[in-house]
Parts: structure tokens; sequence; C-alpha cells
């Protein structure tokens, strides 16, 4: 046997982590007599095609078990893929692949809805970064890889199609060289702000042991967004003027960002995008230009307060629901934001993330369970 040599489990894990059904049959195959099968795989959704991971794992088990195994991808990696549609074809013994559909699958929906998603987002704002902070919001470790993979296939695509920016990093080393990077990217997560007892004693104590890396404040922790923003850029100017000074937003739903309310929020909007509040159609839309937590106003706000006190090379960081309708309304209102950290929209509607396998023929002969004949060959 050769060298097991992929990410995902191991074959001394695989058993144990699939439906006991396919090892069942597995064993039945084996005692009474194999055959050659094709299995068809499909999503009942339109995805982005993400299939490197759950083909390669797939390759390294049958390798694994000495045989061999036709994978037949009828779309390029990050081709989107109508509802229905055949992802990839499988061919090959039916011994050695009855009992590796559970985690093949696992591996190939998830990262193709997270691709899919990751997508949109890129293009609704294309000259704007995203960082994957999805880590936190996964079931694991592999979920976590599978995400920020598909994140990677989703931004690879933007940036071919229209330029975006896309994706510039995630915020876990064991991910990050799907962006190209060999560590994650990340300041301070609230807790730092607390432990220190005032957000600039927490930059402070970040610059103090991380020197050299640029500096990414959190702002909302006391509810004081601007005033905290202003005493942290006056305390570090140099960082300030070399543009590695930068600010995140991550306001709390419930309560507006310093210094606004309903009525201020319209005169800001008004001041900078004075058609934005003219061209929302939904409540969600009004919520996302001016409404509590991290809006367009919010932004422009911050954005307005740092240049007024001379720091406008300070960055914009904003964090917190982002998805394809907020990165719209963001995009609609031309909010000065430099980057977006993602975490929980990735995998938001785990349900639609299920792929199916269906196998359309054996030793060569056209089967398929009644109802999936839309699976056989053309």
């Amino acid at each position: 046997m050769s060298r097991f040599d992929s990410t995902g489990p191991s074959p001394e894990d695989q058993p144990g982590l699939t439906d006991t059904y396919f090892r069942n049959t597995r064993r039945i195959v084996q005692a009474k007599g194999d055959c050659e099968v094709e299995y068809a795989v499909f999503m009942r959704r339109p995805v982005t095609y993400a299939g490197h991971l759950a083909v390669g794992w797939l390759k390294a088990m049958a390798a694994h078990r000495g045989v061999s195994v036709g994978v037949t991808e009828p779309h390029v990696e990050g081709a989107w893929v109508g509802s229905g549609e055949v992802l990839c074809f499988i061919r090959g013994p039916f011994s050695a692949l009855v009992d590796l559909e559970t985690i093949f699958l696992q591996r190939l929906g998830a990262a193709c809805v997270a691709a899919y998603n990751a997508y949109n987002m890129c293009v609704e704002l294309p000259k704007v970064a995203f960082l994957a902070m999805d880590a936190r919001h996964c079931a694991g470790s592999e979920m976590a890889e599978l995400m920020a993979y598909g994140a990677s296939v989703g931004s690879k695509k933007a940036k071919a199609k229209t330029g975006a920016l896309g994706f510039i990093g995630s915020s876990t080393d064991a991910t990050a060289h799907f962006f190209g990077k060999e560590t994650g990217a990340g300041t301070m997560p609230h807790a730092l702000v607390g432990y220190a007892g005032s957000t600039l004693r927490a930059a402070q104590l970040f610059h103090e042991t991380v020197p050299d890396a640029p500096l990414t404040v959190l702002v909302d922790y006391f509810g004081q967004e601007i005033t905290d923003s202003l005493e942290v850029a006056s305390h570090f100017p140099e960082l300030a003027a070399a543009g590695r000074l930068a600010f995140r937003l991550d306001t709390h739903g419930g309560r507006f960002c310093e210094g606004l309310d309903t009525p201020l929020s319209y005169t800001v909007l008004d001041r900078h995008v004075p058609y934005a509040t003219r061209g929302y159609r939904t409540d969600s839309e009004l919520k996302h230009l001016m409404g509590t937590g991290v809006s367009v106003a919010a932004v422009w706000h911050l954005r307005e307060m740092l240049d007024a006190n001379g720091f406008d090379r300070v960055r914009i960081v904003a964090s917190s629901g982002f998805g394809p309708d907020k990165c719209r309304m963001f995009s609609f209102a031309k909010a000065p934001v430099d980057v977006i950290g993602t975490g929980s929209y990735l995998p938001q509607i785990w349900s639609e993330t299920y792929a199916t396998a269906d196998i359309i023929s054996y030793d060569g002969r056209p089967r398929v369970k009644s109802g999936r004949e839309f699976l056989l060959r053309k």
C-alpha cells in the first residue's frame, strides 16, 4: 500500500467516520463479487465548484487501497454549477468506493457552498479586501479547512472575473496557505481590550509585544468608537501617518456607533452619499445603511472624524454580519471601508451544503434509482 498523503481522515480513522450501511455493503461486495460502478455527484442548489480537497482525499484513499479510480470533473474549479447538475463522475471498483461516500460528500458540498458565498461577497464589494474569520463558527478544524478553502476558490474566481481584491487571508495559520500566506491575520479580540482596561492600553500592549505587525485596534468595547479611535491615533501618529494603523468596527447590533442615532445617521449619509437614503427597498437594507451595529453611516462617521483630525491614512476594518446583501448596500453607498472580516456567513445555511451521490451504472450498464434519471450520461 502507498503512503497516505492527503488532508482529511486517515485510512485508520475512516471506517469509524462513515455510515454503517456503506461499510456493510462493502463487506457484502467483497464476499459476493465486485463490480465496476460509476457515481454521479450533485447538489440541490447552485454552487461554485470547489472539488480539490474532496477529490484529493478520494484518490489518496484509493491509492492506499491499491486500486485506481477515475474522476471526471465537467467543471473547472471556480465554475458556476446549477442545481442538479453533475459536479463530478467517479468510476472504480464498488468495494473500493462504497464506504468513502460519506466523507467525500462532507468534503465536497460544504466547500462548494463556501466558494459560492465568498464569490458573491467579493463581487458586491470588489474594491474591498476580505478576511476569512470563520474558524470559531466552525464545528472543528476540518470544517474550518473546508470553509477557508472554499473562500479561496470563490475569491480567485472573483479576482479573475471582476478584478476584485477578494480574500487576502484567514484568521488561522492552518488555513493561511489557501490565500498564499504563511500565517493567519488579525490582532486583537475584545477579550484583550477587557484585559487591558482601555482601548489605548490594549493597543499599547499589542504594539509592545508584536512591534513589527500592522496595528488593527478594536474600538467598540466601551461604546466609544470615535473617542477611542482618536485617542489611539493620537498616541501612534507615526503608525497613522504610515498607513500601519487601522480601526475595526464590530459594534453590537443592539446599539448605535458612538455619536449616532437615527436622525444623525441620516445626516451623515446626506453629507456624503445623499442618494443612499432614497435608494433602499427593504427594512434590512435600511438597517445596513443607517441602523444599529456596523452600518454604512457608522463607517462614514468614523472616516469623517478621522479625516477631520488629520488621520486620513488610518484604515477602517468592518466586521459583524457581512453577507452579500450587506456588502451590496455598503457598495451602493460607497462606504469607505478597507477590509471586511466575515465569519458566520461562509457556512450560513448548513442544510444547503449537502451533496448527494448516486451510482448510475454497474459494470457499464446504466442503472439509477427512480427519480434520478437526470443523472445518467446523455
